[in-house]
């Protein structure tokens, strides 16, 4: 016999079929999630999308679900961040999403202390389970002025390589940011700092979820004033397709709290690319690397100079611009200590469900 909470049960089953997953816990906090950010229609209907893009009509088709009014219950599901949605032309579609990057992210405009409770509850199950395996969901982007002259850096290792190739950007608030501050910790640095990109013009003109659209100018601003903040550039871990530029703190962030709270290991948890080096006889000891810009506690006091420990350094960058001794540089891994990036998020979702054993042939 079906019960009201089955719905919900299901759409946890399928966002943990998926390959991002969805851990299940002892005590359902899952799934009080879930609750409060889909009521029973929606996430029925939500279980019956996929994650390539669909028209009303082809999810109808495909369904057996009446076309007349669906197009419309997406839309409203659009608008409260539980699928994604977009104007292609003229044509509305549609598509599921995984519970982070997607839904959790999504619910920004929604965020209210019961949420984030329910949130803030789940995250150290839902991580623990997540860096498990690899791909990693996020690559760091370093601080370009301070890549190695002798290494020429990768397109994907480059942040203005995402800025020049997109045609859009909006700036929102950080939802990490918003969280802590509904938990009476807010962070001192700015919060409108997480900037959205899309390779196409006027992407983001009818966005559903806030946010300012900007020019690429401010774009660079931002990350600019980012940096000043000692906020590490995360974008997501592929070639191609990226759609986002995260600006973290290790006080908010969820990925970065993983390394620093949850003590998951820094390369488990993002892929990077480079780590940072100290050379000691140009060490000050001012401590400032250490102290205010590392955001991964990767910078030890040594004997007579200051230390990175390669293992826990996320390769960002920041430790550099502020050294007064010029004593720092990035250092770019060695080749076989390198993950290459899949191209594409399909094939991020390939690697990540083969290494995870899920089949989720089923949402393709």
């Amino acid at each position: 016999m079906k019960t009201s909470d089955d719905v919900y049960y299901k759409v946890a089953q399928v966002l943990d079929t998926l390959p991002n997953g969805f851990p299940s816990t002892e005590n359902g906090v899952e799934i009080k999630l879930l609750k409060k950010i889909f009521a029973p229609e929606e996430a029925d209907l939500f279980c019956d999308l996929r994650l390539t893009i669909e028209t009303a009509e082809q999810i109808a088709q495909r369904t057996g679900r009446p076309l007349e009014g669906l197009e419309q219950r997406l839309l409203n599901m659009r608008n409260r961040g539980q699928l994604f949605g977009l104007n292609f032309g003229g044509t509305w579609v549609f598509k599921m999403v995984p519970y982070i990057v997607g839904i959790h992210e999504f619910q920004l405009r929604r965020l209210d202390k019961e949420m984030v409770q329910l949130m803030e509850e789940y995250t150290p199950f839902y991580s623990k389970e997540f860096f498990k395996v690899t791909p990693q969901i996020m690559q760091v982007l370093p601080v370009e002025t301070d890549l190695p002259v002798e290494q020429v850096a990768l397109p994907y290792e480059q942040v203005s390589v995402l800025i020049e190739k997109s045609k859009s950007f909006l700036v929102n608030e950080c939802h990490c940011r918003k969280e802590q501050a509904l938990l009476e910790k807010p962070c001192p640095r700015t919060l409108e700092v997480c900037l959205a990109v899309a390779p196409i013009p006027h992407a983001f003109d009818d966005f559903p979820r806030g946010g300012r659209v900007i020019s690429k100018e401010e774009a660079y601003a931002l990350l600019k004033k980012s940096e000043e903040e000692s906020c590490v550039h995360l974008t997501q871990n592929m070639q191609n397709e990226q759609t986002f530029i995260c600006n973290c703190c290790s006080c908010c962030c969820g990925v970065l709290r993983s390394i620093t709270e949850l003590g998951i290991p820094a390369w488990d948890v993002v892929n990077s690319h480079y780590y940072a080096q100290i050379d000691p006889d140009k060490c000050l000891s001012c401590g400032l690397c250490a102290g205010e810009r590392c955001q991964v506690n990767a910078i030890e006091e040594g004997e007579d100079a200051y230390k990175v420990v390669p293992e826990k350094c996320i390769g960002c960058g920041l430790c550099i611009s502020t050294c007064t001794g010029e004593a720092i540089k990035l250092v770019h891994k060695d080749q076989d200590t390198i993950y290459t990036p899949p191209l594409t998020q399909m094939a991020w979702f390939e690697d990540r469900a083969n290494k995870r054993g899920v089949d989720f042939s089923a949402y393709k």
